[in-house]
Parts: C-alpha cells; structure tokens; sequence
C-alpha cells in the first residue's frame, strides 16, 4: 500500500545535503551536589586525575562518561572538528586518536574554579580545564553529574576541548609581542612608515604564504590571527575601501550602525598593520597539486589607473567573501525583464530609496532580514509598501534575543569575552538545540504581543527546527529569520502590507503576479530572496575544477558540525571563512593553527 508523503514543516527545511540536527536524550534530573558531597573541586579534580590515568595507563574512557554524554573536541585530537555523542563513540574516537589530551583544572580566576550549574533542570559540576597535547595546548570545559549508575560517582554530560596555541609557535601578544626595536636587513635606513609600506606591498621579493580574498569580518580577523602567529599574509578586495562590504548595505546591523562598524573595520586592519590591497581582483589561479602551492595573478587600481599585475605563489587561499555566496536572484520568471518600472533589483544591489517618492508602490520579495530593512526604509520615504511572504519567518525582538540568551554571557556584567566563548562552544550542537528550544519557548512568551499582531496582519511566523529559535536556524540554513528593530510593529499595524503564501508567478511592465493570481501594482521591486551557497562564489572566482572538489558549506554534518567551514574544505590549500563577528572572532584562531599546523608538518593534507 501507498504511505503518503509526509510534509516537512519550512522551519525544518535543511542546506541540500546537510542534516535536521537531531535533538538527543537528556539524563534525568538530579539535585545539587549536597553537603555531604565533596566539594567542587575535589569533585572536578577526581574526574580529571581519572582522565589522565586512562591517558597514562590506556584503560577504557567509558566509565567516565555517561550514556547522553557528549565530547566536542576542536582540533586537539584530530586536526578537526568533532563531537562524539554516546559512550561507545567516546570511547572509540579516544582509542583511535593519535593524541589525547592530558587535563588539569584552571582555577586561575573565580568564575573559573568548579561550581554548581544547572543546564536544563539538570544539577552539573562545572569546572574549566586546561589542555596539553604533544604539539599543542588548549583550553576546555567539562559538566560532571552525579551518576547513579556507577556507584554514585561522578561523570562528564558534556566535555569540550580546543586547541589554542602550537608549541614553540604561540601568538606573539603579552611578553612575546614586538617590542619595536626589532632590525630587519632588509629595510635598513627605513624610518617606520617606509618599512610599513614595503611590507604592505610586498617588496623585495616577498611572497605571502596565504592569500584572503575578501576584507570583511571573516577576511580581517583570519589575518589577524595569522599575523600573530608569524604566517605571511595578503588579503585583497574589490571595494575601494575596507569596510565598504558594510558601506555599501541597506542591511542595519543591530547593535551598531554599518558605517560606525565599516570605520571600525579600517581602523582594525591600520592599527593591527594586516596587510590589505583594495581595489585589488584575482585575474587568475591555479593549484599545483605536486608543488602543494597556487599561482596567482591580481590586478589593483591606483589613482592613476591600473597597476602592473602581481603574480605570486601562497600555498593557503582563503575565501572570506562571506558564508552567503552569491546572491540568488531568480531568472526563470515569465517576464522578468520586460518590467518597466523605476527598479527591479536584487537586495543585495539596494542602496535606498529614491527622493520624493510619496505615493509610488514598492513590493519587496521575501521577509528576512534584508526585505524587512529594505521596506522600512521604503515606508520611512512615503512609499506604499507589500511585503510578499512565501512560507514562514521566525521573528523575535532585539531586547528579548539580548536578555534572553546573552544576558550574564556576553554583557557587562559577564566574564572575559574569551571565557564567554568557552562557555558557549562547550556545548556541543545537539545539546544547544536542546537549550535553544527551552529558551524559544521563553521568548515567544516575551514577544507574544508584537507576535500575534504579526499573525492578525496575515505574517506567518515559526519558531525555528523543531522549535528551536533563531541560531540553530541560522547554523543550519544561514537565514529565515528577522531580529525585529520596528519592521514588526509596522505590519502588525498594517502600515506595511503582507501577501502571504504564495510566490512571484510572473513580471508584468509595471506590476507582478503572484502564485494565486494576485496582482500586486509596483514602481520598485526588491527581491530579497537570500543567497546561494559559498562554494557557488567559490565557482564564480576559482572555476568549476576547484568548485566541483570542495565540500558543501553550512549546515550540519552527521556529528553536529558546521560543514565545510573554518575547516578542511576538501581541496587542499583551499579555506572557507565566514560568520557573524561572534564566530569570525572566535574560529580565526582555529582556521590560523590548522594552516600553521600545515605549514609545521604537523597536521597531513
């Protein structure tokens, strides 16, 4: 007999080829660790001597952990990104790695020593860690619970570590950072801007040993930390100034205004002396797969036109363009360029509205983040405006999203930023989903007003996979949501117009006709319909060859990890980077030692 095909809600709609993130089994509840217990650190100090003497002695890790524990390991015992859910996957991946980690507690700062949490109703043991390797050293976190299965010991839930430095080859910051007075012979008699400039230009034969493409977030903070570890490093732009990738937007940012973090870019890349050519193309690439190295060939514009093409041979490429790729606008549309009206663009192409404009009809295609923008900014001029909504969108309000998920995390009143990250990618993937659903659930109930105006307007509104809100949505498809900063409220007032469900059919001279036959009348058509994959810009500059050997990017592996990105892109040489500011900042350092760990000999390509 025929089964019927069973429809999967839009919110759980997945990256071709990438995974629903599964949502796993929590152990049951338990109380706080009594008075009667050892204390805190006792409790974390036993499980870490029990670590080491299974490292020392090779005996099993399994007893350690319990049936829903969890280890994300960054880099530390496999050169790559890995969370193991399960004893026996535990236990596996410890007995097949090359090193494992030995452990000791970081009691270096009060927020740091062993604690008592509570993670989902669940009373845990918290304790920071420091990692060692044979190449390396790390940071970690572990969350221990009262296992009545074993004899009322103590066991990891969760068990997180990374690398942070190569030995022999640490960040050249505190003690180790310039002190200025250092002679290069090759700029001898140059005062500081001379050698400053020799080395931005790349003089004297100098060659950089990795090449970024792209000066945005992703681009600047990779150099950043490439810099301080000593690798050689050029990144090129197409914009004339760095920050024009944020100039240029009609996208707001919600904590700071896009030309404030545009300035903040350049000043970034001045001040860290991160060598930076705009107005700067790549003309031509190709990889050598015998001298493990690139042939490029890149074409900058001066004042006075062109200047003579550079070739150089990085053995790392870097493509941090942003994880978005490159815009998708549709072209299959009956009639889309037969459209007579003042402007048929992609967002992407928007810069504002045009002046004395009252009355003139907008219609903007689709309702993330960018066409929320876009029809602000086209009420804000007078303009009468539709928004058309094919399937759902999660919405949730700025304050709400701060005090929610970020409040005693990333705040004033949190701890250092470094620690802050700690504490968040501990957690591996899986397990946040699960904390991302209980903490969805909370802001719904902040937002339930502003939420159902948006549903009396005719907005359909969701709430992430399996309800899991905004960031596993964001991680596992790169959009469909808006962090409302007053679009909302402007359609729960019906101040801006929805026509929801269906998409554009076709394009007439001066309207479009949607799925249902509607007839929307339109001066200007925005389609914000979002972007393709990276690895399609990756097609666009390098070519089929190199497009075709790479990896996916986003989205969820089988384990939980981003795909393709911050990691080993499948081709050899060739790097992914891209991000918000919060995993820019903290995944630079990843993608940095992994190329240094290259370079080394240390990590096999």
């Amino acid at each position: 007999m025929a089964t019927a095909a069973v429809e999967i809600p839009h919110s759980n709609h997945v990256l071709p080829g990438s995974q629903l993130l599964p949502t796993p089994p929590f152990p049951a509840a338990t109380t706080q660790p009594q008075a009667r217990d050892a204390s805190m650190e006792d409790i974390a100090l036993n499980w870490v001597e029990a670590w080491n003497t299974a490292v020392r002695t090779d005996k099993s890790f399994s007893s350690l952990f319990i049936d829903e524990s969890c280890w994300r390991d960054l880099l530390c015992s496999s050169w790559d990104f890995r969370t193991l859910q399960g004893r026996a996957k535990i236990e596996e991946f410890a007995k097949s790695s090359a090193t494992v980690p030995t452990l000791s507690l970081d009691t270096s700062r009060d927020h740091k020593k062993p604690q008592a949490v509570a993670v989902a109703g669940i009373d845990l043991v918290q304790a920071f860690l420091k990692i060692e390797t044979d190449v390396g050293r790390g940071e970690g976190l572990v969350r221990l619970i009262k296992n009545s299965g074993d004899k009322g010991g103590w066991a990891a839930f969760t068990f997180f570590t990374t690398l942070q430095e190569l030995k022999g080859h640490e960040e050249h910051t505190n003690a180790r950072r310039p002190t200025g007075t250092e002679r290069d012979p090759s700029h001898e008699g140059m005062n500081w801007a001379d050698q400053r400039n020799a080395q931005q230009n790349f003089e004297g034969g100098r060659e950089p040993a990795v090449l970024i493409v792209g000066a945005g977030q992703g681009g600047l903070t990779a150099a950043a930390r490439l810099k301080q570890l000593g690798v050689e490093t050029l990144i090129i732009d197409q914009n004339a100034r760095i920050g024009d990738n944020w100039r240029n937007r009609e996208l707001m940012p919600v904590f700071s205004p896009k030309d404030k973090l545009a300035d903040w870019f350049e000043y970034y890349a001045h001040i860290l002396e991160l060598n930076v050519w705009t107005s700067t193309s790549l003309k031509m690439s190709s990889w050598d797969d015998n001298k493990r190295q690139w042939t490029v060939s890149l074409q900058s514009v001066g004042q006075r036109g062109q200047k003579p093409e550079r070739t150089f041979h990085p053995r790392h490429i870097i493509l941090a363009t942003g994880h978005s790729g490159e815009p998708y606008m549709p072209t299959d549309i009956l009639g889309i360029d037969s459209f007579q009206g003042d402007r048929l663009v992609h967002s992407s192409k928007f810069n504002e509205p045009s002046p004395n404009a009252k009355g003139k009809k907008a219609v903007v295609i689709g309702c993330c983040n960018s066409g929320h923008d876009i029809a602000r900014d086209y009420y804000e001029h007078g303009y009468d405006v539709t928004m058309v909504q094919r399937s759902t969108t999660m919405v949730l309000t700025c304050d709400t999203l701060i005090d929610v998920t970020m409040k005693g995390l990333y705040s004033e009143d949190g701890p250092p930023v470094e620690d802050a990250d700690i504490l968040n990618m501990s957690i591996p993937n899986p397990i946040a989903k699960r904390l991302h659903t209980d903490a969805t659930r909370e802001m719904i109930r902040r937002d339930s007003s502003l939420l159902k105006g948006l549903v009396d307007a005719g907005f359909a509104i969701d709430s992430g996979p399996d309800g899991s809100g905004l960031f596993i949505k964001y991680l596992s498809r790169g959009g469909g949501y808006y962090i409302d900063v007053g679009t909302s409220q402007l359609i729960a007032d019906r101040k801006i117009k929805i026509k929801q469900g269906y998409g554009v059919k076709a394009v007439k001279p001066h309207s479009i006709l949607l799925g249902d036959d509607t007839e929307l009348e339109a001066d200007e058509v925005v389609f914000a319909t979002g972007y393709q994959n990276m690895r399609e810009t990756a097609r666009k500059v390098f070519g089929d060859e190199l497009a075709d050997r790479v990896h996916d990017v986003w989205g969820f592996d089988g384990e939980g990890e981003t795909r393709g990105m911050w990691r080993s892109s499948g081709h050899p040489g060739f790097w992914f980077f891209g991000g918000n500011l919060a995993l820019c900042r903290f995944y630079s350092r990843l993608l940095a030692l992994q190329i240094l760990g290259i370079e080394l000999g240390l990590k096999k390509v």
